[in-house]
Formats: structure tokens, C-alpha cells, sequence
């Protein structure tokens, strides 16, 4: 079975929807996955969620599923009902859990796992130590808060600071996939329900 992850990010630029993917593709190698699945860059969130109401409509030929950012904690009982809480979106026909999938509370949470990683990327000035690396869930770090201390982490950087796009799918083809799923339990969701659809398993 084919298996398409249909992801928020890339805007409308081309060769930042390339960058997702490649990105994403080498995340997947990282962490395993011995077939990889074809990674869609929708742009907006809401085009992400549209594309893949199309997708699961269609008849099961493939296994689709969602990728957003949570935008903040989850605390509903399902990642649905988080979509409903926070966006309004309703569970399309045919989909179950297994058809969506979250990064929390952003990707830039998946990066804080990996310290090394952001210390190698942004070199010198780098300030480090504004990120928070004490508290030790990275999904509980609010979304305002994680994008201020990046911001304030790479003010000093030559290139400038940390910009979404330009930055963040070059850190996620090189983050360390373990760190990331041992860190985040909703990324290692994602890893480990690909993996069993791949295999065909269903159980």
C-alpha cells in the first residue's frame, strides 16, 4: 500500500515545498522507515486539511494521512477533537486517528530535542543557552514561547535570525530522528503508525 502524508508548510514558494519534503524524507530515513511515504507540501494549514479531505474521499487505494502543527497543548482525548477544538475542522469520513497526526506544539519543538543539531547549524553566536532547555517535555513549551526564544537564540547569527522556510526544513533533514521520538510521544505516533501501515500491519 502507497502511503501519502499530507503536511502543512512550503507557502506557495516551489522550491521551499522541496525543501519540506527533502526534508521530511530525510527525517523518515532517520528514523527507520524502510519505505518512505510521498510527503505533499499543502502550504496553509487549511489547504492541508482540504487536500486531505480529498484524498481520504477517494476510494482506499492509498493510506493518507494529516500533519499540522497543534498550535498549542493538546488536551483534548484525540487529536480530532484537538483539530475541532482549535480549528473548527471535523473528523472527514473514513478517517480515523491513525489519518492525523500532530507536531507539538510546532516543528521548531522537534528541533529543541536535538541540541547538538542547533548548536552545529547556527554556529557562531548562537546563543544557546536562551532556549529552554530545562523544562524537559518539549511539547509542553507554549508555541510563543519557543518561537520568542529562538528568536532571541539567533539575533546575534550574521544571516539573521531564525526564519521558517529558510531555516527550519535544513534543521529537520539534519536533526537527530531518535532524539526527536524519544522526546516527542506525538512524533513517535507518527513514525510508528507509518511504519504499520507500510508493513500492512493493522492490527
Amino acid at each position: 500500500m502507497r502511503t501519502k502524508l499530507y503536511i502543512e508548510g512550503g507557502g506557495d514558494d516551489r522550491l521551499r515545498r522541496q525543501a519540506l519534503r527533502e526534508g521530511f524524507r530525510a527525517f523518515f530515513e532517520k528514523a527507520g522507515l524502510e519505505h518512505l511515504p510521498s510527503v505533499v507540501a499543502c502550504g496553509s494549514r487549511r489547504h492541508a486539511y482540504d487536500d486531505f479531505r480529498a484524498a481520504i474521499a477517494q476510494p482506499a487505494a492509498d493510506f493518507v494521512a494529516l500533519l499540522v502543527d497543534s498550535e498549542g497543548p493538546v488536551r483534548a482525548t484525540t487529536r480530532w477533537g484537538h483539530l475541532r477544538e482549535s480549528d473548527g475542522w471535523e473528523r472527514p469520513a473514513g478517517a480515523t486517528e491513525k489519518n492525523v497526526h500532530l507536531m507539538v506544539q510546532t516543528m521548531e519543538s522537534w528541533f529543541l530535542a536535538d541540541r547538538d543539531c542547533l548548536v552545529s547549524y547556527f554556529g557562531q553566536g548562537f546563543r544557546a543557552t536562551a532556549l529552554p532547555w530545562a523544562q524537559r517535555e518539549v511539547e509542553d513549551i507554549a508555541k510563543d514561547d519557543l518561537g520568542r526564544a529562538f528568536n532571541d537564540a539567533t539575533y546575534r547569527l550574521r544571516k539573521g535570525r531564525y526564519a521558517k522556510g529558510r531555516d527550519s526544513f535544513e534543521l529537520l533533514r539534519q536533526v537527530d530522528a531518535a532524539r526527536v521520538i524519544e522526546a516527542s510521544p506525538h512524533a513517535r505516533q507518527l513514525v510508528e503508525t507509518l511504519a504499520q501501515e507500510m508493513r500492512g500491519d493493522h492490527a
